[in-house]
C-alpha cells in the first residue's frame, strides 16, 4: 500500500510537517496528560512501550485516521493498540496536527473570507472556487402498488408488546437484584 494512498500526503510533505507537528505535540503534552486531564506534576516522557514512538509514527497514525475514517477499534489494531488507547491518541494528535498546520499556514480555511484572504482574491472570486457542483438527482426505486390480492406489507419488529413480570419477586429476579437461590416466605 502506498503512503500517499493511506494519508493523502507525499513523503516530502510529511518530512516538511514533522518538525512543526512534533513541536505542537510536545507543547500540547506540556499542559495536558494523555488521558485528557491537565498536567500538574511530571512532564511528559516517551515510554519504551509506546505504540507510536517516533514523530513520523504519530503523524502517520493521525493522517491515516483522517483519510480512512476507520473505526477506532480497527485503527487501533492496525497500529497495535486497543480501541481506548487509539481514542486517547486521536484526541491528543488532532489538536497537535491542527496547531502544526496553523503554524505552517496550511490549516483549512473555515470561512469564505479566510479562503479569499489566503488565495489573495475577492470573496466573490473565492465563492466561484467553492461553488457546489450540480448534482444529478438520486435514483429512487419504484415500489409496486399494493393490490387486494397482494397487500404491501412492512413488518416492524419493534411494535410488539413486551411481556414483563408483574410479581415483585420475578421483577427482581429478571433485573438481577436478587439471586435465584434466595428463598422468599
Amino acid at each position: 500500500m502506498a503512503f500517499l494512498d493511506v494519508t493523502s500526503v507525499t513523503l516530502d510533505a510529511l518530512q516538511h510537517l514533522v518538525p512543526s507537528f512534533e513541536a505542537a505535540f510536545h507543547a500540547h503534552l506540556a499542559t495536558w496528560r494523555l488521558d485528557g486531564k491537565p498536567r500538574t506534576a511530571r512532564q511528559f516522557t516517551m515510554d519504551n512501550n509506546c505504540p507510536l514512538p517516533t514523530p513520523e509514527d504519530r503523524l502517520l497514525f493521525i493522517l491515516a485516521y483522517l483519510k480512512t475514517h476507520a473505526l477506532q477499534v480497527v485503527h487501533g489494531r492496525v497500529f497495535g493498540m486497543v480501541q481506548g488507547k487509539a481514542n486517547q491518541w486521536i484526541h491528543i494528535l488532532l489538536p497537535a496536527l491542527l496547531a502544526a498546520l496553523r503554524a505552517l499556514g496550511d490549516a483549512p480555511a473555515r470561512s469564505l473570507t479566510a479562503l479569499a484572504q489566503r488565495l489573495g482574491v475577492s470573496e466573490a472570486e473565492a465563492a466561484t472556487v467553492v461553488a457546489p457542483l450540480a448534482e444529478e438527482p438520486a435514483h429512487v426505486a419504484t415500489v409496486p402498488a399494493a393490490t387486494p390480492e397482494s397487500p404491501l406489507f412492512a413488518h416492524d419488529g419493534t411494535e410488539r408488546r413486551i411481556v414483563r413480570p408483574q410479581d415483585l419477586v420475578e421483577q427482581q429476579l429478571r433485573c438481577g437484584k436478587v439471586t435465584p437461590a434466595f428463598e422468599f416466605g
